[in-house]
């Protein structure tokens, strides 16, 4: 679906930056600003050192000066309004209303599928026309940062997103409160995968964990731990506290190392 992100009368140059930085990381690039205090925001230093690297979202962004020409080609705008209205929208959270949005989404969808099956069984001659996700779009729609979002502005909205925050403290910046709602968009839309920060460990396998149990019975039975002539149950033991550990290759390495070094210190003191 198509996503869109207006910022209205915004008046620090640095929170256009931040807003790039925002929808970069969550994937979005659709940035409309409505006349802003500063007719070079997108080219000023502030706005493009917040920007941290979103530079290709300046650099597709949009400059226009009435909230019309930002409205082009979007169906649904969802206002970012802390303050209700008396004759506004309903206020939902993000979370909640971008589920009902996306269900209200795929039963148009399955309407549409419906509608063209049925249509090919009366004709009988043209084949299933492909069904695809509605073109319309979602603008999400952020006032200044001084007065937030006038009264007109708010009444066009479909509804008013208010984020979660604490009761006794909901004041966002306006680089945060894109953020949350960007955040929330993009799980909506089934996220992107998270990628382990580290490497996948490589485990030991039976025949490696087996000589480490070897070395350390011998280690322990070295430094007078363990009674080969009455083991009892220790060694099995330790074998299933290794296996519950799932060790790594290198952590076989370490622990052979120690038991070598009891082996060592042991026959010194002979």
């Amino acid at each position: 679906m198509k996503t869109r992100f207006i910022l209205i009368n915004t008046s620090h140059a640095g929170n256009v930056g931040a807003a790039a930085r925002a929808m970069k990381t969550m994937g979005f690039d659709d940035l409309v600003l409505v006349a802003p205090r500063w007719p070079n925001v997108l080219r000023r230093e502030e706005t493009i050192q917040r920007a941290s690297g979103a530079l290709d979202v300046l650099e597709n962004a949009r400059i226009v000066a009435t909230l019309d020409e930002a409205l082009d080609g979007i169906s649904h705008l969802c206002a970012t309004a802390m303050t209700p209205r008396d004759f506004g929208p309903p206020t939902a959270s993000p979370r909640a209303h971008f589920g009902l949005l996306l269900k209200q989404e795929l039963l148009a969808i399955d309407g549409q599928a419906i509608e063209a099956k049925n249509t090919q069984i009366s004709e009988e001659s043209a084949p299933i026309p492909q069904v695809t996700a509605s073109q319309a779009g979602v603008a999400f729609l952020f006032g200044s940062e001084r007065f937030g979002m006038t009264n007109e502005d708010v009444y066009r909205c479909h509804v008013a997103l208010s984020i979660p925050t604490n009761p006794g403290f909901g004041s966002l910046n306006l680089g945060a409160a894109i953020q949350v709602v960007a955040y929330e968009w993009r799980m909506a839309l089934g996220g992107f995968a998270v990628s382990d920060a580290t490497p996948p460990r490589a485990l030991a396998d039976a025949a490696q964990v087996a000589g480490m149990l070897g070395h350390w019975e011998q280690a322990l039975t070295t430094i007078g731990f363990l009674d080969p002539a009455a083991p009892k149950k220790l060694m099995p033991r330790l074998n299933q506290l290794f296996n519950r550990a799932q060790l790594g290759t290198e952590e076989i390495h370490i622990l052979r190392g120690v038991a070598k070094a009891m082996i060592e210190a042991a026959e010194a003191k002979r």
